[in-house]
């Protein structure tokens, strides 16, 4: 595999999107010294991989890296990946004007890896529109990138295209491989970057959170074969042992994740046999656990007085059913709703109880109810 870094790194990245930070205060507000500590740690145990991006901890993600990393580490000794948001068409000036701004909070000159951020099938037409590929480029032509890619989220198909067309040109993909979603999508995505010879970096190993935070039934068969490993150690191991795979981030958000998350990394090799055996029975026995019925027809979407994303709040009391991540599911319920995108969907609470939804639901779902249960589960 290709050594993008000019050293080899391992296979653990720092995300700086779950910070630390104060009981009671926004997001943005960052506990700077406990991260500190914990990238101290990190760095202490020879990992130097840093993730961040333009929007995470409403900018602050960006700065922490300056004020925990770059000013207090010699710049040869770690690696910053940042992205450039494309949650909506950017023109030239305004690309150029973010990538400064990103340098300027982390204090940096060039970042290793530069990233269009959140790049799914949805997006392709506005991203050819702004020239945001071209854009790419310049960024990695100017110096101020020595690595250019994407994260991705879709389907394997729509990215085997776009690689077709623009893998010649990128070094890196970033996209979500978890042991839940192999079968389904992961394996499809992981297998169109290896056939376009593009090293990956693998997002969501622990799917969020979800995959270290069971129903009791499912937390006890990974318990049962191995008292000593985290659950979150099983979803780690998965990504870290495939083939071209240049890193694998955790989002982490304490001393003890960095403690546990670098000892797995650094000591637990590819599964045995009996091992794949305990992830099977765990993902069978997921199955098993009663969920609502939604297909998501979005028949219910429709004709709803207070455009609420029923169909995307239904999933997310799924899957609380089966994973029981509720500081997870609440910043997802914030995509869900719209809320961290300046959307305009309702939020459960903002139900009526006026049935139309249930009327044309062909599961016969009781939606209003299962609003209600959201809103006391989310907001």
């Amino acid at each position: 595999m290709k050594n993008y870094f000019g050293m080899p790194i391992k296979k653990l990245g720092f995300g700086f999107m779950r910070l630390p930070g104060f009981a009671g205060k926004p997001d943005s507000e960052i506990d700077i010294e406990r991260v500190k500590k914990m990238v101290d740690l990190y760095m202490e145990r020879d990992f130097t991989y840093f993730d961040t991006a333009f929007g995470y901890h409403g900018g602050n993600s960006e700065v922490a890296i300056r004020q925990a990393v770059v000013e207090r580490f010699p710049r040869d000794k770690f690696q910053v990946t940042t992205k450039l948001p494309l949650w909506e068409q950017l023109s030239m000036d305004e690309m150029k004007g973010r990538t400064q701004t990103s340098l300027e909070r982390a204090g940096l000159d060039y970042f290793d890896l530069y990233f269009l951020h959140g790049v799914g099938p949805d997006r392709f037409e506005m991203i050819e529109n702004m020239k945001a590929w071209d854009y790419l480029r310049s960024v990695k032509d100017s110096g101020k990138a020595k690595n250019i890619g994407f994260s991705y989220h879709g389907d394997g198909d729509s990215l085997n295209r776009l690689l077709d067309v623009h893998a010649k040109d990128l070094d890196i993909v970033q996209l979500q491989i978890n042991y839940l979603d192999w079968e389904t999508q992961a394996q499809k995505c992981y297998q169109a970057a290896r056939d376009h010879d593009m090293g990956i970096i693998v997002m969501s190993p622990v799917k969020g959170g979800s995959l270290s935070n069971f129903t009791p039934e499912v937390a006890d068969i990974f318990k049962k074969a191995n008292p000593d490993a985290s659950i979150a150690s099983w979803a780690l191991r998965f990504p870290m042992n495939l083939e071209g795979i240049v890193t694998v981030l955790s989002g982490m958000s304490t001393i003890e994740q960095v403690d546990d998350n670098t000892k797995i990394a650094d000591t637990m090799g590819p599964f045995s046999d009996a091992e794949k055996k305990v992830i099977e029975n765990a993902m069978e026995a997921l199955k098993q656990i009663p969920t609502i019925p939604c297909t998501s027809c979005r028949y219910c979407v429709e004709d709803c007085p207070s455009k609420i994303n029923i169909p995307g709040i239904l999933n997310l009391l799924n899957d609380h059913a089966k994973y029981q991540n509720l500081s997870g599911e609440k910043r997802f319920y914030g995509f869900v709703t719209g809320g961290m995108m300046g959307g305009t969907a309702g939020k459960a609470s903002d139900c009526v109880g006026c049935e139309k939804c249930e009327h044309i639901c062909p599961q016969d779902i009781k939606i209003v109810n299962h609003m209600k249960e959201a809103a006391a589960l989310f907001e």
